[in-house]
């Protein structure tokens, strides 16, 4: 029996279950990510990465309140349609299309300040954290935050 098929059925086989290992492996921002303040290094919000047409979209689901704060807090600073409206449900987070390892082109929110600042996500290789960089201009003058993937529920 020519050994020849064999040797291309197990090659095949290896190549499909290396495929599957390495996309199982492959980070990405979507799913919900646990945003962390610069300052106290505790959780601040949680937000949920979509796709939607290709882009990525995301939107506040939890908040962690501070003491003193509001438990229901309103983006105060927005303008626009934004302004006054709850934080909570607020899609803070728009536009960004895939860029070789990156997502970028897009814009995100800061409910404190309510300004916009063009932004790009980059997946630590694990999947465990978010870069999350915000900036006007250059990426080069802005400001990076690391958000963490949340547990899943359960």
């Amino acid at each position: 029996m020519n050994p020849l098929p064999r040797c291309a059925t197990a090659f095949f086989v290896l190549a499909a279950a290396l495929t599957a290992q390495a996309k199982a492996g492959e980070s990405t921002p979507l799913g919900i990510w646990t945003t962390i303040d610069d300052h106290t290094r505790k959780p601040r919000s949680e937000v949920e990465i979509g796709e939607r047409d290709g882009a990525l979209y995301g939107r506040v689901v939890h908040i962690y309140p501070q003491p003193g704060e509001p438990a229901d807090p309103r983006c105060e600073e927005c303008k626009g349609d934004r302004h006054n409206q709850p934080i909570l449900g607020m899609t803070i987070l728009w536009n960004l299309r895939r860029d070789g390892e990156d997502w970028n082109g897009g814009e995100i929110l800061d409910p404190e300040s309510g300004d916009t600042y063009r932004v790009t996500l980059h997946p630590t290789a694990d999947g465990k954290r978010l870069e999350v960089r915000g900036y006007i201009g250059f990426a080069l003058f802005g400001r990076t935050q690391v958000w963490e993937r949340a547990p899943p529920e359960g």
